[in-house]
């Protein structure tokens, strides 16, 4: 069972000259699986589902290809999504599953971010392209990371590994100032 993040102390916002580490309020969002011909199920949703592991679409939702028939879903408002699907069920087959209350997000930004994200990620941050998103993991949990400026990072972790992260984050940021000085 996962423990919700509100079941663990408050965390604090850290802000230093070298980054910043705060939390995001939660958007709706679903894990979408579907194979075969994905015309009506983007015709229903009115986006185009990103084909490339890695790519991002971002509008009136936000799509990420997380595999090649798994996609992470954000949205402001979940009927027209759970709508949509619903709608061509009938002609493809898929998976739509809502797992807002599983996660929590970061935001991680300023002049050192991407030096910040590698005290838990063995990937090469900079290979990372402004506008994509990956699943991988950060000092052993699994998270959905987001570039979504050269400067600026989420991740999507589960609820039961973000206070671990979050204090991680967080030490790091203050780490970083204190080479500064």
């Amino acid at each position: 069972m996962n423990a919700p993040l509100s079941a663990f102390p408050p965390a604090t916002q850290v802000e230093t000259p070298a980054a910043k580490v705060s939390s995001i309020l939660p958007r709706p969002r679903f894990s979408l699986r579907a194979r075969g011909d994905l015309a009506p199920l983007e015709q229903a949703l009115g986006v185009a589902l990103p084909r490339k592991i890695g790519q991002t679409v971002k509008g009136a939702v936000e799509l990420a290809c997380l595999g090649p028939d798994e996609w992470l879903v954000l949205a402001a408002d979940p009927a027209p999504i759970v709508d949509a699907c619903a709608e061509v069920y009938a002609h493809l087959p898929h998976s739509l599953v809502e797992i807002t209350a599983r996660e929590v997000s970061f935001v991680i930004e300023g002049p050192r971010a991407a030096e910040l994200m590698t005290i838990g990620c063995a990937r090469d941050i900079d290979a990372i392209p402004v506008g994509s998103a990956r699943r991988t993991l950060f000092d052993g949990a699994t998270v959905i990371l987001w570039r979504d400026a050269e400067t600026r990072f989420r991740i999507d972790v589960w609820n039961s590994f973000a206070p671990h992260l979050l204090h991680l984050l967080q030490v790091g940021a203050r780490e970083l100032a204190a080479e500064s000085v």
